[in-house]
């Protein structure tokens, strides 16, 4: 049986004693990925992509999946996958991960026709740059992002007046739009290029934060035939089609998707949602391992 890595991190790896409360999501996809897999003939194995001892070169792929603690670690993450790449296929690319792993790859994809929520870049966030992105934006409440970085972790919404935390690291800072806590962000799932699924995900009362870290909560979407043709626009909008990638659009106060995120490295696929999910994936793997 052909072995299939499966790229998690020692806070998503079960039996880790230090492992993340939003892990299930480890599991629910590990859940469907295995027997789709083991009906085409090869095995998923999870390990931790910081794991010295593995023989990458025993695994005729390996897919970047949990590793939820690249963005603390950039550097010695993308060193890892090019050790990775050079001894198997590696999923997604490592030349893929390194332009998608600093949210700057948004100015590439708004030059090729994506619609962004208004966005500055910040080389530093302390208190003339926070008070002066209010009146750039026009916007009396402003979320401020890491450029590398995942999860809402170091995400501020700060109004004016505000007290300012410190930021140490390069942000980004974008208007607060309140559709995410009406409709939800929009969530698209795609599989060697093709639409597999669509999801809206929603925050807890009082909160904007959609991950299930803070008690978001996810619900199945039949997009639109509009909806679904501006995102996958925006997944045609690269080179060539990714084994997996997520859109995430939030709508504008036009009706139109903004977009938020084209998550290619490592974002939660959402298989409660998509049950075909795993099917997918293991015929698309199992194309491109005979393709070579």
């Amino acid at each position: 049986m052909k072995k299939i890595a499966y790229l998690a991190s020692r806070v998503t790896i079960p039996g880790s004693i230090i492992r993340r409360t939003d892990s299930f999501e480890h599991d629910y996809t590990m859940d469907a990925l295995r027997p789709a897999f083991a009906a085409r003939g090869m095995e998923m194995v999870d390990v931790c992509w910081d794991d010295d001892t593995v023989d990458w070169a025993s695994f005729e792929a390996a897919i970047i999946g949990t590793t939820w603690d690249y963005w603390d670690r950039l550097e010695e993450f993308l060193a890892a996958l090019a050790a990775i790449e050079a001894k198997t296929r590696l999923f997604n690319p490592a030349a893929l991960v390194r332009w998608n792993c600093r949210k700057t790859y948004l100015r590439d994809l708004e030059a090729r026709g994506a619609k962004l929520i208004p966005t500055l870049w910040l080389d530093q966030c302390g208190e003339a740059e926070v008070n002066a992105a209010f009146d750039t934006l026009g916007a009396d409440t402003v979320v401020f992002k890491r450029q590398v970085g995942a999860g809402a972790k170091d995400q501020h919404k700060l109004s004016r007046g505000d007290a300012i935390p410190e930021m140490k690291h390069k942000m980004m800072a974008q208007p607060f739009l309140p559709m995410i806590q009406k409709e939800g962000e929009l969530s698209f799932i795609f599989i060697d290029g093709e639409f597999c699924h669509a999801l809206v995900k929603r925050a807890q009362p009082g909160d904007y934060r959609i991950q299930s870290s803070y008690g978001g909560r996810e619900g199945v979407l039949h997009p639109s035939a509009e909806d679904l043709a501006a995102a996958r626009a925006i997944l045609g909008a690269l080179d060539e089609a990714p084994l997996y990638g997520r859109v995430d659009m939030l709508r504008g106060e036009d009706g139109e998707l903004l977009l938020m995120e084209l998550e290619v490295i490592e974002p939660y696929l959402y298989p409660k949602e998509g049950p075909e999910l795993g099917e997918r994936m293991a015929a698309a793997i199992a194309r491109r391992i005979s393709a070579v």
